[in-house]
């Protein structure tokens, strides 16, 4: 038995992924490899290779597969293959099509090293390539950080989603996104389980209630869900369930997604409590938050802290340096992104804030309000309640709609009513009598108002100029806080437009869920009917409606800047190619009082505008961080409580202070390499030699697996009824069941919706792929999943396909091709690997024997990537193959003394990656020890004793991030083109 061969419990396995292992006499080809623990031993997850296991994905640990009684040997424990050993054999195929598959299987299962700053997958997935997008990636794994870890914190409308999944496309890439979970909102699981698939081809088992059901019949009540599923979408209501929070505590995440992640940080709390324990079980780690702060420097430190605990002091000191590398912060007018968007997000137009003056009745009511309830001669109002805030809710509904203020006057009444009754008298008191006589002058006036709308009119107006109408595509959103308005206006422009039944939309939250979502996703495709869609602020957060509509209109205006946003950000966000226009109308009354709130409003308008411009954010300028807060000292300021200027400060005010907001604002206004005049701001990776596009490895794949792939399954050529479409992109077959096992992950709706299970579509080119996508958004079709899915690099059919290549040469066989080599050439790949099994560096070189008989004169030439090396060496898609070289068997002795020469030339390139990885390791260690220091001066809580522990977990990573170990392996050998065939088997 040779050295490789040996069973090595004591020294550890040398395998990486990529690697093929037998285990149980069996081969199976090593998919990641994990430290099981705090000793030596490891687990492998591998998948099986030879008849009897392929298909089957399993994980062995190395400890428990040797039986120190029974004698070493086939059959007991686990075999690496020594590379020296490797075999050379013939390829018969045409064009080296059993080589090439093989040899582009090997790479996919090669990871990318963990510090490879060029980005391998996430600019080929089905997103549009913006560098702002791109830098936010290089950033979450910038080697710089000890972990993948970040929080994405741009403005609404940027894509913070998209940036996810390319963050996560390049963790699966590198060996690092084995076992993903995501958590976010309810409302949003099934548009990130789309966007997640759709666009990058990564799919999720979504746990919502209907998942949870179908894991509970799948599983046995015992069984952890999160080690039966390995990428999982949940939300953090449903996680926070007892049997989920204790099947957390027992695995291990490779990444972990929080989105809303400003949900997580109050201490005290049970999100809290699950963020750090995800935090402390994962290695990468990416928080999404357009709102990251509430102004309180400890709760967004209890943020940072998960993603590195030293970038917080034990004195809660938040250390900005760190804050610079481990947050990114963008809005639509930061110069990065205003330079790439171009027409796909149409800057807005200057807003337009109209003061339309009241009308006689609506003045005769505004007169009123001011003079009896706002602003009363003798000091006090009617109000016979606990709070002198209740006449700004009338003055509110006023300025809404005399329908609001109407329901506004009667739900009061209806308490004072109900007071009365309860009362021991059961009368009201004096008080309550004169509010109640107020309120009814109030209501008598109020009625003669509501045929004399002024605000109304100018709307109607507007959308006339607008083009709306019952036969045209012009569309517009109206937006009003009060539910009575929102009907009043569907019934008024239903009335005065003539439209019919359902070209008004109607949505506030008090209608049913489904009926929401069915609004929303009609307003969103081009067919239809609704020309109108009036709603409340549940639209104001998560719903994107920008796809078919540019216009705004604000019909009352909410008294929180955050609230404005968040409705204007509904239709001014990416994807929209019309200029945004933001219209609001404001009512002008003729009472002094009144003209002076209407000011404040109009204020309140401008300073949102220049926050937009120059921040993105507004959330900083009145320092709330709540639409609650917000409104209720924007009211203070209207009842001369205050002044403006108190309350709300400038832009130069917020970006020149000392605490969060400017903090926030000067990381938004890093510098960042300015596209098209200084190059792409990231690196991407080169183009694949063997395979320009995926749709042709596919291909190639079935020819070689099935002797007529266009067959039917149950026919005698047994195919798999491949059908190729080249003027529509598309390509359909049916799976076989080896991959229908492997599809059943898939999100359902799409399964079912695609049938995807007896015949499967795949779209070919981005370009078609993504057309589809946004027919399945727009058209007619009853559902959200394109017709035929995006076949793209990390896709789970190309994963089967590969696997199945992997199986076609026997054990520790090399295929021997011809190629632009002068002499017989050996290629070979090497890897480092940290002490947790991850690829630190890949070394790729060829090793030539200009003489064979003399084996001494091994020639090694080390390249910068794979893609160089085979380009080098003639293997690409264009090979031709004129027959199996002669003599492969003389070649077997060039094997041994290429790995040594590749070995040592290979060694200096290692020495150099370990000593990077060293240095990394000091610096973390050095700063792990410093905050410990600082922790020891202070007194003892148990706040500091859960961040020590957090501190403790991090310093035992940096151990393990240690280079522990080379391996060197051949990929293949390569002669010169002029060799002849074996006579046997001579080709025409």
């Amino acid at each position: 038995m040779s050295q490789g061969q040996q069973l090595q419990l004591g020294s550890r396995l040398n395998v990486v992924p990529g690697s093929t292992v037998v285990v149980r006499d069996e081969e199976w080809l090593v998919t990641a490899v994990e430290q099981a623990g705090d000793g030596d031993d490891q687990l492998l997850t591998v998948q099986g290779l030879t008849p009897l296991v392929r298909g089957t994905t399993a994980t062995f640990y190395e400890s428990l597969e040797f039986d120190p009684s029974r004698p070493a040997g086939p059959g007991n424990g686990i075999r690496s293959l020594d590379p020296r050993d490797a075999v050379p054999v013939v390829d018969d195929s045409p064009h080296y099509r059993r080589s090439r598959l093989w040899l582009e299987a090997t790479l996919r299962r090669t990871p990318v090293p963990i510090g490879e700053r060029a980005l391998a997958v996430s600019h080929r997935g089905l997103a549009d390539t913006l560098d702002y997008q791109f830098r936010a990636v290089a950033k979450a794994l910038d080697p710089a950080n000890l972990q993948p870890r970040i929080l994405l914190a741009d403005a609404v409308g940027l894509g913070k989603t998209i940036e996810i999944g390319m963050i996560l496309s390049e963790l699966i890439r590198r060996g690092r996104g084995e076992r993903i979970l995501i958590v976010c909102p309810r409302h949003v699981l099934e548009q990130t389980q789309n966007e997640m698939w759709s666009r990058f081809d990564i799919p999720f088992v979504r746990l919502d209630s209907v998942g949870v059901q179908r894991v509970k019949q799948k599983l046995p009540a015992n069984r952890n869900p999160f080690t039966f599923f390995k990428r999982v979408i949940i939300s953090m209501d449903t996680l926070k369930q007892d049997h989920f929070v204790h099947d957390l505590r027992r695995h291990h995440w490779n990444a972990v997604v929080i989105d809303e992640s400003h949900n997580v940080t109050n201490a005290s709390t049970q999100n809290n409590a699950l963020a750090r324990n995800l935090a402390a079980t994962t290695d990468a780690l990416v928080l999404a938050s357009a709102t990251p702060h509430n102004g309180r420097r400890e709760s967004f430190a209890e943020l940072v802290r998960l993603l590195e605990p030293t970038a917080v002091g034990p004195d809660g000191r938040i250390d900005e340096r760190a804050l610079r590398r481990l947050v990114i912060r963008r809005h639509r007018n930061s110069p990065e992104v205003a330079a790439v968007v171009g027409s796909d997000w149409a800057e807005r137009l200057p807003p337009r804030n109209e003061l339309v003056n009241a009308s006689p009745a609506e003045d005769a009511v505004a007169d009123e309000l001011n003079d009896v309830w706002l602003h009363p001669v003798g000091g006090s109002s009617p109000y016979s309640g606990s709070t002198q805030l209740f006449p700004w809710t009338l003055a509110k509904a006023f300025l809404s709609s005399p329908a609001a203020l109407d329901a506004s006057i009667a739900e009061r009444r209806r308490r004072l009513d109900a007071a009365a009754r309860a009362s021991a008298t059961g009368a009201m008191s004096p008080a309550q009598h004169a509010e109640a006589a107020a309120l009814d002058r109030l209501a008598g006036l109020n009625e003669a108002a509501k045929g004399s709308s002024a605000k109304y009119d100018r709307l109607v107006a507007y959308l006339r100029h607008l083009g709306v109408g019952p036969a045209g595509p012009m569309r517009a959103v109206v937006f009003a806080e009060r539910v009575a308005t929102l009907t009043w206006l569907q019934q008024g422009l239903t009335r005065d437009f003539g439209f019919r039944a359902g070209q008004v939309g109607l949505l506030h939250g008090g209608l049913p869920d489904v009926d929401q979502q069915e609004i929303v996703e009609s307003f969103k495709q081009t067919n239809s009917p609704i020309r109108v869609l009036v709603t409340g602020d549940v639209a104001s957060e998560g719903v994107n409606l920008h796809q078919q509509c540019h216009e705004l209109i604000h019909f009352d205006i909410p008294w929180s800047l955050i609230r404005i946003e968040q409705r204007n950000g509904r239709i001014d966000r990416y994807g929209q190619r019309a200029r945004p226009q933001i219209t609001t109308l404001l009512l002008n009354p003729g009472a002094e009082g009144f003209r002076g709130d209407v000011t404040v409003l109009s204020r309140l308008l401008e300073r949102e505008e220049e926050a937009h411009r120059a921040l993105g954010d507004v959330a900083g300028l009145m320092g709330e961080y709540s639409e609650a807060r917000e409104e209720a000292e924007l009211t203070r300021v209207l009842a001369r409580q205050k002044s403006f200027d108190e309350v709300v400060r400038t832009v130069d005010e917020v970006a020149s202070g000392d605490g969060l907001a400017s903090l926030m604002a000067a990381i938004g206004g890093d510098d960042a390499p300015a596209p098209g005049r200084d190059g792409p701001a990231v690196e991407l990776a080169e183009d694949d030699p063997l395979y320009a596009e995926p749709v042709t490895f596919l291909r190639e794949a079935l020819e070689e697996y099935y002797k007529t792939p266009t067959a039917r399954p149950s026919g005698a050529g047994g195919g798999v009824g491949w059908r190729e479409h080249p003027g529509e992109g598309v390509v359909e077959f049916v799976p076989p069941a080896d991959l229908r096992q492997r599809l059943e992950v898939l999100p359902q709706g799409y399964l079912r919706d695609r049938g995807v299970l007896t015949s499967f579509k795949l779209a070919t080119g981005r370009a078609k792929a993504a057309q589809l996508l946004r027919d399945a958004l727009t058209d007619a079709s009853d559902s959200s999943w394109p017709e035929a899915h995006h076949l793209g690099p990390l896709h789970p059919v190309l994963d089967w396909a590969a696997d199945r290549a992997l199986a076609m040469l026997g054990r520790n066989e090399v295929y021997v091709v011809r190629g632009r080599v002068d002499v017989p050439t050996v290629l070979l790949c090497g890897t480092l690997t940290d002490k947790r099994g991850q690829v630190v560096t890949v070394s790729w070189v060829g090793v030539g024997f200009p003489n064979p008989a003399n084996l001494a004169m091994a020639l090694p030439t080390p390249y910068e990537s794979s893609a160089q090396m085979l380009r080098a060496a003639g293997v690409t898609e264009q090979m031709s193959n004129p027959g199996p070289v002669a003599g492969v068997e003389g070649l077997r002795v060039l094997v041994a003394p290429a790995v040594r020469a590749a070995e040592e030339q290979m060694g200096l390139a290692m020495d150099r990656a370990r000593a990077s990885v060293d240095e990394r390791i000091e610096n973390w260690s050095a700063r792990t020890v410093h905050w410990q220091d600082e922790a020891d001066a202070l007194i003892t809580s148990e706040s500091l004793r859960r961040h020590r522990a957090g501190v403790a977990e991090r310093q035992r990573l940096v151990e393990q991030m240690a280079p522990e170990r080379r391996l060197v392996r051949p990929l293949l050998v390569v002669v010169p083109e002029d060799v002849v065939p074996d006579d046997a088997d001579r080709r025409a």
